[in-house]
């Protein structure tokens, strides 16, 4: 049972961090915690659900619904955030702006979708492999898999490539990387753009494996995701792969343990024992300031 639980916990870990490396980018860059995150995480899956239905075929409304959701970020930075940065507007100002712009998302999306829950199509074959006492279900195979390609091909960006040595550029000083040349805003709309394609696949992953999508469900998985980012040390891409970890183990030997109805709250719980302890996370640095 125990290893079975841990497996069962790092599969929706993994989607977690999908999720957390959203709050990481941002952050990073701008020192911003970004709360219309969840509501980008809930507009992917519900605009794939819905391409799905216009019988498009799944991979065509899967990628079309990831490129949505990137858009959505880059707009979101665009119509409300940098107006903000070239007033030079306080910090609390732009995370005050992004609980706004979740609620609108978030309410979009009720009035065109409506409130209730509705069937997603499972994205895997059924059946499992036993391997032991440990059963791996299909499901479970493609998200680790699908989930640990895409933290690994993000990892690459900002580690090995132009981009992701001015989106580090940025990162230490943007002042000093706009003297350099860097351009800030292209910079700060791409890491706004990979933070939505993230999340729209972690909502699709997560949809599969529940089998449903509704406009709310980027609140309670939003947070989940910030605890994780949090855990991990915000701003640090495997930190953020550490914590969704942590969360999703906890979340599944809390369910086995405790019940069900205490899966929710043991994310929050490890969060504030952990920074007790350890006030920057796992991997975060000391000389970040968390809003």
């Amino acid at each position: 049972m125990l290893l079975q639980q841990i497996m069962n916990g790092v599969t929706i870990g993994m989607t977690y961090a999908l999720i957390a490396v959203g709050y990481s980018l941002v952050f990073g860059i701008l020192r911003l915690v970004n709360f219309s995150h969840g509501s980008v995480y809930a507009f992917g899956a519900n605009s794939i659900l819905f391409l799905i239905s216009l019988n498009i075929g799944i991979i065509p409304a899967i990628l079309i619904g990831i490129l949505l959701t990137g858009i959505l970020g880059v707009l979101i930075d665009k119509t409300a955030l940098e107006p903000l940065r070239k007033k030079s507007a306080e910090g609390i100002t732009s995370l005050i702006t992004t609980i706004g712009v979740s609620s609108v998302i978030t309410n979009l999306l009720i009035a065109r979708l409506g409130s209730q829950k509705k069937a997603f199509p499972a994205l895997f074959p059924t059946g499992e492999i036993i391997v032991g006492s440990i059963k791996f279900t299909y499901t479970q195979i493609g998200m680790l898999v699908i989930s640990l390609a895409l933290l690994i091909c993000l990892l690459l960006i900002v580690e090995r490539t132009k981009i992701g040595l001015a989106m580090r550029a940025s990162e230490q000083n943007i002042t000093a990387a706009k003297l350099m040349g860097i351009n800030v805003n292209f910079v700060i709309s791409f890491t706004f753009f990979l933070g939505g394609m993230s999340a729209a696949i972690a909502g699709t992953l997560v949809s599969s494996y529940y089998n449903m999508a509704y406009p709310n469900m980027g609140y309670t998985a939003g947070l989940k995701a910030f605890a994780a980012a949090v855990l991990g040390g915000i701003g640090s891409l495997p930190g953020s792969l550490l914590g969704g970890l942590v969360v999703g183990i906890s979340e599944s030997f809390a369910a086995t343990v405790l019940g069900s109805e205490f899966r929710d709250s043991m994310a929050f719980i490890i969060l504030i024992c952990v920074l007790i302890i350890r006030p920057n996370g796992f991997l975060g640095k000391k000389s970040i300031k968390k809003v």
